[in-house]
């Protein structure tokens, strides 16, 4: 690469692909899907801990949620809200880890893929394990990279009873 030019000896600029510094739309790409990874993380954040509000703005006002094996579909950021409320208090302990998976960006808006692994205890005793994909789209927005649809499809699920359960009190 020429030092005083940019240019490597085939003509092109160097990019992060070329040696060089990365141009602005390269920087842009990774930006973006960096705030989308934080956005899929946030949402098992606020699932975690409950925190009901965050969890329904994570959506566009006319995103969906959907979890077609159990016949539910959420549209709406207050329908998300009180659907995850009302889901969230079947369970005695539930516990969902996500781990990355693909996204493809095109402008203002993208698809993606999660990977999640789920565990809990419902009120009524009956256990839950399940591995699932989550498919994403999602939008560029004033807040932020949100959630337009959320569709989760299980893999693998067991209702085998877990042996182990949440810590009682601590002394």
């Amino acid at each position: 690469m020429s030092e005083t030019t940019g240019e490597t000896t085939n003509g092109t600029t160097g990019g992060a692909t070329g040696g060089g510094a990365p141009t602005g739309a390269e920087l842009r790409a990774l930006a973006d899907r960096i705030e989308i990874e934080a956005l899929r993380g946030e949402f098992t954040d606020a699932g975690m801990t409950r925190d009901y509000d965050r969890l329904a703005e994570l959506f566009t006002d006319d995103g969906t949620w959907r979890i077609p094996d159990a016949g539910l579909e959420f549209t709406g950021s207050k329908n998300i809200r009180a659907a995850i409320e009302r889901l969230q208090g079947n369970w005695e302990f539930f516990v969902q880890t996500i781990h990355p998976g693909a996204v493809r960006i095109d402008g203002d808006t993208a698809e993606g893929r999660s990977y999640v692994a789920e565990l809990g205890r419902l009120r009524d005793g009956g256990s839950h394990v399940n591995y699932a994909l989550y498919h994403d789209r999602y939008r560029r927005t004033a807040q932020g990279w949100r959630f337009t649809e959320r569709r989760y499809e299980v893999r693998y699920v067991d209702t085998t009873p877990l042996p182990g359960g949440a810590p009682g009190p601590r002394p």
